[in-house]
């Protein structure tokens, strides 16, 4: 039997589809398992041994369905469900499922703060794609695996060992806790503090070390995701906006203490089956959730989900996770 998953984008969403690839691979004895995604993120899964071949979407969708062809799947799971991927089936013409985005639920809650998400985590309902192939949830979790091989002693000097890893990067400004308020979290600490992101977010954390002393080291922009995911895997714990290395704690089960801005754990994206984890969010706001995904600022402009995170108190929790 031979089964092509689908998830183009992005990193955390990719690590959430972790649990089905597994569920497929280890419960239908004959399954080939192969899984469609975007060149930008082959490194999520290339190491994955519960995937039999990765494919990567074309420049263009014709191309990449002239490629899929030839393989003659007999199911397709489509577990981003957009538009690109129901032309995609159709043109494929073979048996498909997909999972429930719930636009409806979603759009409710951000415009009109209306709750009608089911509680359930989204790996939940993209595992509702496969149980018509008889695949159930094994409660193992998600899943993260490296390429190669890392020393913590080649990534980060000797003084931080013992540390604790603040993710200050996110792909949507509203997602992020402000330069100031990041600033209070590291001197409200007393522990190593290893900051993780992008290139974008260098200069914040340049400028975080250099108000807060040597016990922080910045690691924005000098790692790659498999080194960053490395250095989250050795962490004592994680702090972590709504955001891919989140997921990536989870899939090594580490105490994560995440806090959110305009996007609400209610949309199903909080971490996934973790034994600590304490959730921070500015409750009471009636502009909260403002988007599903996020904006480049705060559309009222001020910022409230944010700003008002008492800093010493995320500090706190994760020194004691």
């Amino acid at each position: 039997m031979k089964i092509l998953v689908i998830r183009f984008s992005s990193i955390g969403d990719i690590v959430l589809t972790s649990p089905v690839v597994r569920c497929l691979k280890q419960q239908i004895p004959e399954a080939e398992v192969h899984f469609l995604t975007k060149s930008t993120f082959k490194s999520v899964l290339n190491a994955n041994p519960y995937i039999d071949k990765l494919h990567v979407l074309e420049k263009t969708l014709s191309a990449t369905i002239e490629e899929l062809r030839k393989e003659e799947f007999d199911y397709v799971i489509d577990l981003h469900n957009n538009v690109r991927t129901k032309v995609l089936k159709f043109r494929l013409g073979v048996k498909s499922s997909s999972f429930n985005k719930l636009n409806i639920e979603k759009w409710l809650l951000v415009n009109l703060k209306i709750d009608r998400m089911p509680e359930k985590h989204i790996v939940d309902r993209y595992l509702e794609a496969v149980a018509f192939l008889g695949v159930k949830n094994d409660g193992k979790g998600l899943d993260f695996f490296f390429e190669n091989e890392h020393q913590l002693e080649k990534l980060l000097p000797a003084t931080h060992h013992n540390y604790i890893a603040l993710v200050i990067g996110a792909q949507h400004a509203t997602k992020r806790l402000p330069l100031p308020k990041l600033v209070e979290i590291c001197k409200a600490m007393t522990r190593p503090i290893v900051l993780l992101g992008g290139k974008d977010d260098h200069i914040n954390g340049e400028e975080i070390a250099k108000l807060v002393g040597s016990h922080v080291f910045n690691g924005c922009g000098k790692f790659s995701l498999e080194e960053s995911s490395y250095i989250v895997k050795m962490a004592d714990s994680v702090i972590t906006h709504d955001t891919g290395l989140m997921h990536i704690a989870s899939a090594f089960n580490k105490p994560i203490v995440s806090v959110w801005g305009n996007t609400v754990p209610e949309l199903g994206m909080y971490p996934y089956k973790v034994d600590r984890h304490s959730l921070f969010e500015v409750n009471g706001l009636k502009c909260r959730p403002c988007s599903k995904i996020g904006y480049k600022k705060c559309p009222l402009g001020h910022f409230k989900c944010m700003n008002e995170h008492r800093a010493v108190d995320i500090a706190e929790k994760a020194q004691s996770i």
